[in-house]
């Protein structure tokens, strides 16, 4: 069998459950032709380049596939016919990635880069307002 990465933006005014439905009912039509997911990704809402469809934000969905192609037909066909994707890409690839996915190991390192800005300690703390009221009378 051949080894796909399928990707779909889900309109933006989803909630998270309902794109989770999404990926779960490309799982199943994947899985009842006799393939498999082998990893679901959610990479978030990110914004678009630009507008697609009157959304300016997306939310992101990777699928790691084990399948035949007729498999892959059949969920690109599924996926058009859905009005809450606004856009789809399923591409073949030689090997499918171990671990997490440059996307969700972008995340983290921004995640972390954040973390280290949280409490600066290279500012002085400044008083509470009352205090610098009472010093200033």
């Amino acid at each position: 069998m051949a080894l796909y990465e399928h990707v779909f933006l889900a309109r933006q005014d989803l909630a998270q459950a309902q794109v989770d439905a999404l990926a779960e009912a490309a799982t199943k039509i994947v899985e009842d032709n006799q393939g498999k997911v082998v990893k679901t990704e959610t990479w978030g809402l990110r914004s678009l380049a630009y507008r697609i469809a009157k959304n300016r934000k997306a939310h992101y969905v990777m699928l790691e596939i084990d399948a035949p192609a007729g498999v892959v037909a059949e969920l690109e066909r599924q996926t058009a016919i859905n009005e809450d994707v606004i856009r789809y890409m399923t591409v073949r690839v030689d090997a499918l990635e171990q671990g997490p996915s440059a996307m969700m190991r972008k995340q983290e390192r921004d995640r972390e880069r954040r973390g280290e800005r949280g409490d600066r300690g290279d500012r002085p703390e400044r008083a509470p307002r009352r205090d610098r009221e009472e010093e200033a009378a």
